[in-house]
């Protein structure tokens, strides 16, 4: 099979059958998928940490060499920096967003609300719920862009993957997809609460894992070009992946730190990091 279709194929694998797979939590009861779900985030967080530090992180090291060896360190600090960069722009996107709607209240046609008595506003029929309603709209518009984008970027670290070993590409998958899922259950309840309906949701979440094929596609031909970037480009991959699970799911983790669901989580992030480390022992053989 040539080798671009392969990137695709799973690419495709990550951005969609993820969002696929999530879906199956929100037609469970609340209590057994609140119960769930946060098993499968301690999994991603291990998954990401092994495919950053066993695979990407060695093979970068490796492709560059001793000499290269200094870049690969700048590249890991520079990929941090641009992975906090984005969150950044997303929450201040984000807050962006929720202050227009709110400022929607403010708009002149019911300036004549503010001259109104205390305790009176003549605010129209209906007026709160569209406001609401704008305001939920523009939070499902924003997480289809946010997902979008952020698939695009996951496919190309897929294809840099690919492009230094099958094996290599396919552990970063696994992870991509491990991380995926929590993440997605939560956009899919936004796009509910939006307004849209299930299906349609559904639909929605599916597409913007195509932009994982997309982002696949053109980091094949960017690095297949330039060689010599790779390295460094599995190391900006590691990057990312080591700041999503340090900086995005191990603080939720904290939230509950009881003995019992600590201990879970633990052994869970090991069993993550454990299937990584098995599947690059196994693939190395």
């Amino acid at each position: 099979m040539p080798l671009l279709l392969t990137i695709m194929l799973f690419a495709a694998f990550g951005g969609i059958a993820s969002a696929a797979f999530a879906v199956v939590f929100l037609w469970l009861r609340e209590e057994h998928s609140v119960r769930i779900l946060p098993h499968f985030v301690s999994f991603a967080t291990g998954a990401l940490l092994g495919a950053a530090l066993l695979a990407l992180l060695p093979e970068a090291i490796a492709g560059a060499g001793a000499a290269g060896a200094h870049g690969i360190g700048l590249t890991l600090v520079a990929g941090l920096a641009v992975f906090f960069v984005i969150e950044k722009l997303v929450l201040w996107w984000h807050a962006h967003a929720h202050d227009d709607s709110a400022a929607a209240s403010e708009c002149p046609q019911h300036a004549d609300e503010s001259s109104a008595e205390p305790g009176v506003r003549r605010r129209q029929p209906g007026a709160s719920h569209a406001h609401d309603h704008a305001r939920d709209h523009a939070s499902g518009m924003l997480v289809l862009v946010g997902d979008s984008l952020h698939n695009t970027l996951d496919g190309a670290l897929i294809a840099a993957a690919f492009l230094g070993s099958a094996q290599l590409g396919a552990l970063t998958t696994l992870a991509v997809a491990a991380h995926e899922i929590p993440h997605r259950v939560g956009d899919f309840a936004i796009l509910v609460q939006a307004g849209w309906s299930r299906p349609r949701a559904l639909l929605l979440n599916l597409a913007t894992g195509l932009a994982s094929v997309l982002g696949a596609v053109v980091g094949y031909f960017a690095l297949r070009e330039t060689q010599r970037a790779l390295p460094y480009a599995l190391a900006f991959a590691a990057a990312g992946f080591l700041y999503i699970a340090v900086a995005g799911l191990i603080p939720g983790l904290h939230r509950r730190s009881d003995p019992r669901t600590s201990a879970i989580q633990v052994i869970l992030i090991a069993a993550g990091i454990a299937v990584i480390a098995c599947a690059e022992r196994l693939s190395g053989q």
